[in-house]
């Protein structure tokens, strides 16, 4: 019995030796080591080795980025007016030991840091900066607590300005100047979408006209260069019938000529055509004087008036 209770008493202590002994750290984790209250190392992630009662653990750290919500802070602005930020601040452990000795509580200083920044920056703009600034108060901040944190161990990777809440009188005042603006744009926008559309029925009208005016004036153009054309074929054509016609009368000419007929008898064969033709009721002769003259020395005259009388 007795030597149960030893060696179940054995048994604890070593397991309480092995529990102090060996340490497991997870990924992105980091373990401050402490032998006889002095800092000697930083356990890694995966197995450690500790001397027992010798060595002791400080604190573990989270290497991960971590996120600091910052109580929302009613700050005045430069035209003594109060608005409400809420800010949040990423950071990250990048020196264990400073964060572990540096200072006792790296994220309550981050956040006074951040408020004291924030009032001194917002001291400084007015209501309209202040609510359009969100960039540069964010850019402003984050290299303040940049330059303290420094020696913490601790970067400060980004510090967003969520909400910037005005007071609600101003508020409902800059909600009225809000729709005030919208109404004076719609009504801007619909006056030059008015003058936009007449200059553009005024453009059209015009071109409308220009081009019936082209289209008039190309008309007109090619209806004289047609009627031209047409008096021009005419008249070709006309000189081409009288040539034909002259030529065709040089031809019997000749051809009685050839015959051996002096001018006498082609004289009387030119009247014998007329006669001919005079037959007609609706027909008349002119004949000049040399013609009668001609027609009385050959005493043909009265041959064609006898004719014509029956």
């Amino acid at each position: 019995m007795y030597i149960g209770v030893v060696v179940g008493v054995l048994l604890v202590v070593v397991i309480v030796f092995i529990a102090l002994t060996i340490k497991i750290v997870p990924q992105q984790r980091v373990g401050v080591v402490e032998r006889l209250g002095r800092f000697n190392r930083l356990l890694n992630p995966g197995l450690n080795i500790l001397i027992p009662i010798i060595d002791h653990v400080r604190t573990y750290h989270d290497l991960r980025i971590q996120q600091a919500n910052v109580p929302p802070q009613t700050v005045i602005t430069k035209d003594n007016v109060q608005v409400q930020i809420d800010t949040i601040i990423f950071y990250q452990v990048v020196g264990p030991e400073e964060a572990t000795y540096g200072i006792s509580d790296y994220v309550y200083g981050v956040r006074n840091i951040s408020t004291a920044t924030m009032r001194q920056i917002i001291g400084k703009l007015e209501l309209d900066e202040t609510l359009s600034g969100r960039e540069k108060i964010s850019t402003e901040i984050r290299l303040a607590l940049d330059e303290a944190t420094e020696k913490w161990g601790v970067r400060i990777e980004r510090v967003e300005v969520i909400d910037i809440k005005p007071p609600m009188d101003i508020q409902e005042a800059m909600d009225k100047q809000m729709k005030a603006e919208r109404s004076k744009r719609a009504i801007v926008l619909e006056a030059e979408a008015a003058k936009q559309d007449m200059i553009l029925r005024a453009e059209g009208d015009k071109q409308s006209k220009i081009l019936k005016a082209e289209g008039d004036k190309e008309a007109r153009i090619r209806e004289a260069e047609g009627l031209g054309q047409a008096q021009e074929l005419e008249a070709l054509g006309q000189a081409k019938a009288i040539l034909s016609v002259a030529e065709a009368e040089k031809n019997r000419i000749e051809l009685l000529r050839s015959a051996g007929l002096d001018e006498n008898v082609l004289a009387y064969r030119s009247f014998e055509a007329l006669e001919e033709v005079s037959k007609g009721a609706a027909n008349k002769i002119f004949l000049p004087i040399s013609a009668v003259d001609t027609l009385g020395s050959i005493g043909a005259i009265g041959e064609v008036f006898k004719s014509k009388d029956k």
